[in-house]
């Protein structure tokens, strides 16, 4: 019966499951094969995998770094051998997923080979107080935890200058694993080494070194090394019950502190390494080995079951082949409550295979069928941190991760004391797993969503600050300079008067410019052609050219004139031009409302005129329109005659005696020539084209269908040359005569006559519409 003078202090729950160390702890450590590969994962600790610094095909030597360290909580991997490497991919590992990891698969060439090794000199670092080197050789030497957790050790050595408590777990207390009991009675000397490392490290005020009751051959071991060690260290015995193994639970029992949800064991002034981990420190410091191999229990339905130090990446294969084979279907990877199932036993072994069980069928029966919960409450209380397990269950199971968290589903260690004393058989910690790796994955992905924001709204401000920048050297570059700032401003002050003699100095320079620039084209210009006789003719005579370079010196002095003109003077000069056009324009409308009005009022009276010579009011007539209408007849007919003869002779200008009298039309036109006289000669102009426009339209519209014409129709044609020679001042020409005109009204047939008069009063009326054209423009 072993002794302890210390109290201790129990913890909540825990249950007590059959042992099975026997099988395994009775022969000592067996060094492990070597095989012919090893397939080594890169995935060695809870951080990201190490980063492969070896390259298909290369030779390494036992100890080399094979993989470099990627963040702060990754670790380096090393070659367990000496050998080639021949496969770097993705291989199937010892994982509850069974997915695929990288891995080095490396060929040994059977010599197991060490590459030069050199001591790292951590005392003197130490006394430097430079514990940062220390930390960073373990991350190189690829320690980590080797209690399951693979944390890494380098992170659990510093930040603090002083530690209460060191705790160093002995206590082992899952069942079927015995490892860590041989290493304690094999290398006691060496764990004591290490704790003395850790100890000055930490800077810890007490050592403990929690061991169960059922490995004495282990606290007899540490005691023994203990008494020639220098420093004050105690094997605390503790009970057997699982799972006192764990960090809070062997706290709890050996300092009575409870670690609350959410803090750390060191923020209460305690620090916990398990024993293998402090032999790992111990060979990386003081005899500069990696961590290439570790200490694996191979136990259950196995020939020869025991411990072995075997390589990392030894197939699993070649570890049971090692035991003496086993007829088993499944191997369990780790302890029975913690472990679990391999996918396949050509995995290589990690840092974290602290034991391989073949499973039995006496040992491991076939599982109960899972049946529903019924809430009996006994996971509860064999609950070692205090959770309600059933309640985590139905959380997970309906995927409530929200809720589950609530619950503190993170407390839990998943050691299995819930399942394993459930009466319906669940396999709770399968779904606490779940649930732990759904929310992570959810954290992972929120993670990689908020550096896609981030990176994103970074983006866009620097494309913002950009713009800005560019703005700015675009104003900046824009801005007048502090010196042309003050010229103008200075400028600006002087006198008005200089302004005209600035412009009058500009339109000189322009003139000149425009001069020299007319000079140049002339000294450059090619040499007229020669003609026969070898001169060259004058194309231009001097009064051309003269007008040519005055015409070229005025545009040149208006562009001048142009360019002297302020931006105000500018917008004055086209306002002007804009206002005189729009006033011409309006002009233009009105004068071209007023013809058109005219017009229709002639168009309209010279079909009233028609339509009453077809009836019995044709009498109604005004006389004074139809003289009018007559007397312009009767000016295009002489027009046209007058053309036809040449020039008239003296004779037939002079009035005979015998002279048809002026018909009572003509008297009237001739009484009413005063009043028109007093007109407005552009309304009488615009009158006069009017009444020829709708005379000539009456004239087309008759056509041939006028009557023949007698002797009263020749007297009429007299009539109404008499009327145009009185209204254009003129005497008749001898044609309109009484005896020039019977003959002709005589001999000429009546449709000819008609298209004579249309012919006549056509031109009548495109003589009256350029005199109203022209008494237009000269007003």
């Amino acid at each position: 019966m072993l002794e302890t003078t210390r109290e201790i202090f129990p913890f909540h729950g825990g249950v007590h499951p059959p042992e099975m160390k026997d099988l395994s702890n009775r022969s000592p450590i067996a060094r492990g094969p070597l095989p012919a590969q090893l397939v080594i994962p890169l995935q060695q600790s809870i951080g990201n995998p190490a980063k492969c610094v070896v390259n298909v095909g290369d030779i390494v030597g036992k100890g080399q770094l094979i993989a470099a360290p990627d963040g702060n909580l990754s670790v380096a991997v090393h070659a367990p051998t000496s050998g080639r490497i021949v496969a770097i991919d993705a291989r199937q590992v010892a994982h509850p997923s069974g997915l695929a990891e990288w891995c080095v698969t490396l060929e040994s060439d059977g010599r197991d080979e060490w590459i030069a090794r050199d001591k790292f000199d951590w005392r003197g670092a130490l006394e430097r107080g430079d514990g940062k080197a220390i930390r960073d050789y373990l991350q190189l030497m690829g320690v980590v935890g080797q209690g399951g957790a693979v944390f890494p050790s380098h992170l659990k050595l510093g930040g603090r200058e002083a530690l209460q408590t060191l705790i160093i777990n002995g206590a082992e207390c899952e069942p079927y694993i015995t490892c860590d009991d041989r290493l304690m009675r094999e290398r006691a000397i060496e764990i004591v080494a290490g704790i003395g490392i850790v100890r000055k490290m930490l800077n810890a005020r007490e050592v403990l070194i929690g061991v169960e009751d059922n490995k004495p051959e282990a606290v007899h071991a540490l005691r023994e090394a203990l008494a020639h060690c220098g420093f004050a260290a105690e094997v605390v015995v503790v009970p057997t019950l699982y799972p006192s193994g764990g960090a809070k639970q062997l706290i709890k029992l050996l300092t009575n502190k409870e670690v609350p949800s959410g803090v750390r064991s060191t923020d209460l002034g305690v620090q916990c390494f398990n024993i293998a981990t402090i032999y790992s420190i111990y060979a990386a410091l003081e005899q500069a080995e990696p961590v290439i191999s570790r200490i694996v229990t191979l136990t259950g339905g196995v020939a020869k079951p025991g411990n072995v130090d075997a390589l990392i990446g030894t197939p699993i294969d070649d570890l049971l082949a090692f035991a003496g084979g086993s007829s088993a279907r499944e191997y369990i990877y780790g302890g029975p409550m913690m472990g679990f199932t391999l996918p396949s036993t050509a995995v290589g072994l990690t840092k974290a295979g602290n034991c391989v069980i073949a499973m039995d069928a006496a040992s491991f029966p076939p599982k109960a069928p899972e049946m529903p919960c019924i809430r009996c409450g006994e996971c509860a209380v064999a609950c070692p941190q205090e959770l309600q397990p059933m309640d985590l269950y139905w959380f997970s199971r309906s995927k409530n991760f929200g809720k589950a968290q609530e619950w503190n589903l993170f407390d839990c260690i998943e050691c299995g004391a819930c399942a394993y004393v459930c009466p319906s058989s669940i396999q709770l910690v399968d779904y606490y797993r779940f649930a732990k790796s759904e929310i992570w994955e959810a954290e992972r992905a929120k993670k990689s969503a908020d550096t896609a924001r981030q990176r994103h709204e970074f983006k866009q401000f620097r494309e913002e600050r950009e713009k800005a920048e560019k703005a700015a050297r675009l104003a900046a570059k824009a801005a007048p300079k502090p010196a042309e700032t003050a010229a103008a401003a200075s400028a600006d002050a002087g006198a008005p008067a200089a302004d005209a003699d600035d412009k009058a100095a500009k339109i000189k320079a322009a003139m000149a410019r425009a001069a020299a620039k007319k000079a140049e084209a002339g000294d450059l210009a090619a040499p007229p052609t020669q003609v026969g006789n070898g001169k060259v003719p004058h194309v231009l005579s001097d009064e051309q050219a003269a007008k040519i370079r005055a015409s070229m010196e005025k545009r040149a002095a208006e562009k001048a004139a142009q360019e002297a003109l302020s931006p105000e003077e500018r917008a004055a000069r086209d306002a002007e031009r804009a206002a005189k056009i729009e006033a011409a324009k309006a002009a233009a409308a009105a004068k071209k409302a007023g013809a058109d009005t005219l017009v229709e009022h002639a168009s309209a009276s010279s079909e009233q005129d028609a339509s009453a010579a077809d009836t019995p009011a044709k009498s109604a007539l005004d006389e004074e329109k139809a003289a009018k209408i007559r007397a312009a007849m009767a000016a295009a007919a002489a027009k046209k005659a007058a053309k036809e003869a040449g020039a008239a002779s003296p004779a037939a200008a002079a009035p005979d005696k015998d002279a048809v009298a002026p018909s009572p039309a003509a008297s009237t036109a001739t009484e009413a020539a005063p009043a028109k006289a007093a007109l407005d000669d552009e309304k009488a102009a615009k009158i006069r084209a009017a009444m020829a426009a709708a005379a000539a339209r009456k004239a087309a519209k008759e056509g041939g269908e006028v009557a023949p014409v007698a002797e009263p129709a020749a007297a009429s044609m007299t009539e109404v040359v008499a009327e145009v020679a009185a209204a254009a001042g003129t005497a008749p020409a001898a044609a309109s005569t009484p005896e020039a005109v019977a003959p002709a009204a005589a001999g000429i047939d009546p449709d000819k006559a008609a298209k004579i008069r249309a012919a006549m009063a056509a031109a009548a009326a495109k003589k009256a519409a350029k005199q109203a054209a022209q008494d237009e423009g000269q007003a």
